[in-house]
């Protein structure tokens, strides 16, 4: 045994009595019992545990703790931890051996049908994991769409860094299909738009913000706002000699 249980009252109240070399000599023989589960001979004991100079105190304690016989000391207390500790682990063997099919020899027991374990080469299953993402993959050009503009639509996707999946090439057959267009047209208009995304509504209604304003001058036609107050200002007449003199008096009196 290489373990046993120590009680520590009950000890205490058994060995008040020894001196201390006396105490260290039944710890040491103990240990040594339990160690080798077999009687202790008197011979070489003390110097066996380490207690040679002191073989009076070692042998003082083998007489009052433990029983002189034909094989050696033994103490019937140490033998019975030790029966206990046996019955448990052959216990314990019947136990695995009827679980998992294994005799006392060590030897596993498998079925006639059983698979070598040599040949079981799996992953681990894994109950805790996350959903996988859709990966990018090589996705075909649709037969109705032509190289030029698939090629043109891929460009555009990977520009953006935007993956290329049947998910999204289902997803612009669906709104290709919203606005009754081929998909070839519906990938080109995405492609002239040169947006990460397109949807059918964003071509039946156009974004409010992409309105020009009037007061806005487009690059080729001047603002209409600014012609028509050219125009009025050739339209209005000039203002009469009689009035700017009364004005220019006014001026004087204030």
């Amino acid at each position: 045994m290489h373990y046993y249980q120590f009680h520590i009252g009950d000890y205490k109240s058994h060995t008040h009595h020894l001196s201390l070399l006396e105490d260290l000599a039944y710890r040491r023989l103990l240990d040594f019992y339990f160690l080798h589960e077999k009687p202790i001979k008197h011979r070489d004991v003390a110097r066996q545990i380490g207690m040679r100079e002191h073989e009076e105190d070692v042998m003082t304690v083998l007489n009052e703790f433990f029983i002189s016989t034909e094989d050696g000391f033994v103490s019937p207390r140490a033998d019975k931890e030790i029966k206990q500790y046996k019955e448990f682990a052959e216990a314990g063997k019947r136990g695995a051996a009827k679980r998992w099919g294994t005799p006392p020899n060590g030897e596993a027991i498998s079925p006639p049908n059983a698979t070598p374990i040599a040949t079981i080469n799996q992953e681990p299953i894994t109950i805790n994991h996350k959903p996988k993402r859709e990966s990018a993959t090589t996705v075909a050009c649709p037969p109705d769409v032509s190289q030029q503009i698939w090629g043109d639509w891929v460009a555009l996707r990977k520009s953006k860094k935007a993956p290329i999946t049947q998910t999204v090439l289902n997803g612009a057959i669906a709104e290709a299909k919203i606005l009754g267009w081929p998909l070839e047209k519906f990938l080109a208009e995405w492609c002239s738009r040169g947006s990460q995304g397109l949807k059918a509504e964003w071509i039946v209604k156009p974004n409010p913000a992409d309105k020009v304003r009037l007061t806005n001058a487009s690059s080729n036609e001047p603002d209409p706002a600014l012609l028509k107050i050219a125009e009025d200002a050739k339209k209005a007449a000039p203002i009469p000699l009689e009035v700017l003199a009364k004005m220019a008096e006014l001026r004087r009196k204030a």
